[in-house]
């Protein structure tokens, strides 16, 4: 979608190679009334974009008030800027620090035309979509079932010790981390990091050193 208050900004011919760029790249123009000048769907993605073709040097102030806004209602932003001299350049650095900007939110990229940044911004709204459609948010969700599963063994592991129910081994975990450090650690240190009682404390250090309780744990 592109902003039709943007397009009647634009020359005639670079909208013309917009729509030939976009056809070639098997998108879909459709000229709306959007915020941002951009807006993408790719693979069930919104990617939004500004896109600044002409920098104005003495009017910066309206356009970073803007994307202080944009940036607050679109969680894919990315600010398009072409700045094809020196004195734009440097003009857009002093602002950039000026008005606070965060880095990376959004992703300011300067280019140095036209046809780049708009090239720029097909390549970013594709990769973008490239990564939803290999699911990137399975993986995480895959990792995350892992996490627990690891946990899951940990927790079986550590109530085998006689006296050491639930709230115990999540205690440990928090304070002292891994199976082997817990293994590793002293009465004293146990009883210094956790709520644990000092019998329990002094059974976890006989479990780890006293062959008879560590070689016929009952895990259930």
């Amino acid at each position: 979608m592109m902003s039709s208050k943007w397009r009647d900004e634009q020359h005639p011919s670079f909208i013309n190679f917009i729509s030939s760029f976009l056809s070639a790249n098997s998108f879909r123009l459709n000229f709306v009334l959007v915020a941002p000048d951009f807006i993408f769907n790719c693979g069930g993605m919104s990617i939004s974009f500004v896109f600044i073709t002409n920098w104005d040097c003495h009017n910066t102030a309206v356009v970073f008030s803007r994307i202080k806004k944009l940036k607050e209602q679109f969680a894919h932003f990315y600010v398009v800027l072409a700045l094809p001299t020196r004195e734009q350049n440097d003009s857009f650095v002093r602002s950039y620090f000026k008005y606070g900007m965060e880095l990376g939110r959004p992703t300011f990229v300067p280019v140095q035309d036209r046809e780049m940044g708009f090239e720029k911004i097909i390549k970013i709204a594709h990769s973008r979509g490239v990564c939803k459609r290999q699911d990137a948010i399975s993986k995480l969700k895959a990792e995350r079932r892992r996490a627990v599963q690891t946990m899951d063994v940990f927790l079986r592991v550590v109530t085998s010790i006689p006296l050491i129910d639930n709230h115990d081994a999540n205690a440990l975990n928090q304070a002292i981390g891994s199976i082997e450090a817990i293994a590793k650690a002293s009465k004293t240190y146990i009883l210094e990091n956790t709520d644990l009682s000092a019998e329990k404390a002094e059974m976890i250090v006989r479990f780890f050193r006293d062959p008879k309780l560590y070689l016929s744990p009952k895990i259930n």
